[in-house]
């Protein structure tokens, strides 16, 4: 988790795992869309794949570059906590609950008609 999250820390990393979001995309194809050298797009990319955030495949010369979302897992699962609902989040849970109960009340109610024509 530690990996990730330093991996993540840095703004350029973050757009190319934006960018890799989308779709496979050539280390050319990356450092084309950042003001910064090849060199330094190359490091970024390797932050990513030491972490496990991204794979590469060496075609011909070409070496492309895919998002893996697998390492998130465990990061997303210590954040969730951190994170409270928004207040609709809140409204929607309240109106599950109600829903609920009027079903339950139905069918209660719908039972205790079947006995009392029974009886």
């Amino acid at each position: 988790m530690d990996e990730v999250a330093g991996a993540i820390a840095d703004p350029v990393r973050r757009q190319i795992l934006v960018l890799l979001r989308d779709g496979r995309l050539s280390a050319g194809e990356v450092a084309e869309r950042f003001a910064i050298s090849r060199p330094a797009v190359s490091r970024h990319l390797r932050v990513l794949r030491q972490s496990g955030l991204v794979r590469a495949e060496l075609v011909g010369r070409q070496r492309f570059y895919t998002l893996d979302p697998g390492p998130f897992t465990e990061l997303i699962a210590w954040l969730t906590p951190f994170v409270r609902p928004s207040g609709w989040e809140h409204h929607l849970d309240a109106l599950e609950t109600e829903v609920y109960r009027i079903r339950r009340e139905r069918r209660d109610a719908a039972a205790d008609s079947r006995k009392e024509g029974t009886a």
